[in-house]
């Protein structure tokens, strides 16, 4: 495998660039701020970076609603500052991914502020828009993931537009052949400055249904998903017609077919649909996306059961495309605090890190797993995030997850010399960068450990995978490549485990990874609590 694409069984570290380094003191994170810190990412033992939308932008959604794809926002830099960025994070042998967006813009953006003025101008169907029905109302029950219809009236034209977001991020109307052109020619121009991959923001939502149908009601108990308030009516629907529709598939081949002009970059998808596993599946086999991602491990459900029935049920269906896991990012409560449910330990920390980059396919970790970061608690007055102000106090939004990354233990936590866009919490302060540093038990050298070991690991890298069906809270599962199969067995929980094991013939217990390490002796897999064992199998 030493032919493998980069990406293939790569980590990927995120970074959510508003809360990793503010060089210019105005309170929010900048490029430069990313520069300075590229050696730190690098010391980590990841592959590439993932960097969240950076471009011109209002920030409804905090640069998620773009208004010019080709430039950078000046609350982040310049063209230029990219440019070093993308040179210096080659030089440390990183690859550079950058989020594109390409379901919908901002009302900002020249397209829509053309597109709205009428009914007959060059770009009047670049956007969904659609008439009334006869007593004024919108054209059907969409509703918007934020919360609340999915249309938005628009006097200029008399009309209603599609927004599957918030109001201010109206969606584009892919069924325009116009509209591809152009958003693939966004998507070139950054292709052409040498990034190394793209990864696609709710890239099934490109795509509306034509006839516009009302999507069907969903039962009660069927109304559940990621980062949903539990009063959030988008939940009371299943979302057949306003997203997955099947022309995507056709407009991803475009896209595969434009990246496969360029060397060694991939496509990675996240996606969101009512069988996110199946549509996964579905977008990355032939020439479509190199890589897809759902949200099904970014729930709370922590149960070696879950873990192994969605594992098992994307490999199932995905025969031809290649996975990527994550369990944190900027848009969900923070691991730690979702499946450690008050267990913030360093031995947790680092059994979930070692978990994740155990299972066939890529990873994405987000900016501060390798702390062990817990999820904030972000005050009424302090929020940001348009979707928690809406919803508190039954859903808090995503601020929690996304306050400034704590370099030191000072005020700022050497974040800022301006006051932070949001707050930074005192037990960030002490698990600082500095902090972690110093103590040799600390998450961030078991992070470190178990990058450096995981990538003299093929099967860990590029292997197939077979899972045990294990008792609670028993992971386990083989990875094999070529001659080589690895054991890989998971304690989830904090209380040490003793269970009958079936005989494999031998077994060589493989240590370097820093986790606390099982034992499987006479036909008895033994695991301390939030430990593991890796061994070869004979």
């Amino acid at each position: 495998m030493i032919d493998a694409p980069w990406w293939r069984g790569a980590v990927t570290y995120q970074i959510y660039p508003r809360s990793f380094m503010d060089t210019n003191g105005d309170g929010v994170g900048d490029l430069p701020g990313i520069i300075d810190k590229l050696e730190y990412v690098a010391g980590l033992g990841v592959d590439a970076i993932w960097i969240a939308p950076f471009f011109r932008s209002p920030m409804a959604d905090f640069g998620y609603d773009i208004a010019d794809y080709r430039d950078v926002d000046p609350l982040f830099g310049t063209l230029a500052d990219f440019d070093r960025l993308l040179a210096k994070a080659h030089s440390l042998g990183l690859k550079v991914m950058i989020d594109q967006v390409l379901s919908h813009t901002s009302v900002e953006h020249a397209w829509f502020r053309e597109s709205r003025q009428s009914r007959d101008n060059p770009r009047a169907d670049w956007y969904v828009w659609a008439d009334a029905k006869d007593d004024g109302t919108p054209p059907n029950n969409w509703l918007s993931l934020f919360g609340g219809c999915a249309w938005q009236w628009e006097p200029r034209r008399g009309q209603y537009y599609l927004h599957n977001f918030l109001t201010a991020q109206p969606d584009l109307n892919f069924h325009n052949p116009a509209v591809q052109r152009a958003v693939l020619d966004e998507v070139k121009f950054w292709l052409d400055k040498g990034v190394d991959g793209l990864r696609l923001d709710a890239i099934n939502f490109c795509f509306h249904d034509r006839e516009l149908r009302d999507n069907p009601p969903k039962p009660a108990d069927k109304r559940v998903g990621r980062g949903f308030s539990p009063d959030n009516p988008y939940a009371f629907q299943y979302h057949y017609y306003n997203n997955t529709r099947p022309e995507n598939l056709a407009f991803l081949e475009e896209l595969r077919a434009l990246m496969d002009q360029y060397d060694d970059v991939a496509a990675l998808g996240e996606i969101s649909s009512e069988d996110s596993l199946a549509t996964t599946a579905e977008y990355t086999s032939g020439r479509r996306l190199h890589m897809g991602y759902s949200f099904e491990l970014l729930t709370n459900d922590f149960s070696a059961s879950y873990i192994r029935s969605t594992v098992r049920n994307l490999e199932a269906q995905m025969l031809e495309g290649w996975p990527c896991w994550a369990i944190s990012n900027h848009d969900v409560e923070r691991v730690l605090s979702r499946w450690g449910h008050g267990d913030a330990s360093v031995r947790l920390a680092n059994l979930l890190t070692a978990m994740l980059c155990s299972l066939r396919g890529s990873v994405c970790v987000y900016q501060g797993e390798e702390l062990g970061l817990t999820e904030a608690e972000v005050p009424f007055e302090a929020l940001q995030d348009p979707y928690g102000i809406a919803f508190w106090p039954t859903f808090k939004g995503r601020d929690g997850c996304r306050t400034p990354m704590p370099w030191n233990a000072g005020l700022n936590a050497g974040f800022s010399v301006g006051d932070p866009w949001l707050p930074v919490p005192a037990e960030h302060r002490a698990r600082a960068v500095t902090a972690q540093e110093a103590e040799p038990a600390s998450a961030l050298h078991g992070f470190r450990a178990f990058m450096a070991w995981r990538k003299s690991q093929p099967a860990l890298r590029w292997g197939d995978i077979f899972f045990f069906d294990t008792p609670e809270p028993v992971l386990a599962f083989t990875r094999r490549h070529g001659d080589e199969t690895m054991l890989a067995a998971f304690n989830l929980s904090g209380e040490a485990v003793s269970m009958a094991w079936p005989a494999h013939g031998s077994v060589t217990p493989v240590n370097g990874h820093g986790l606390a390490q099982g034992t499987l002796v006479d036909g008895r897999l033994e695991l301390p609590g939030h430990g593991a064992l890796f061994a070869r199998l004979g």
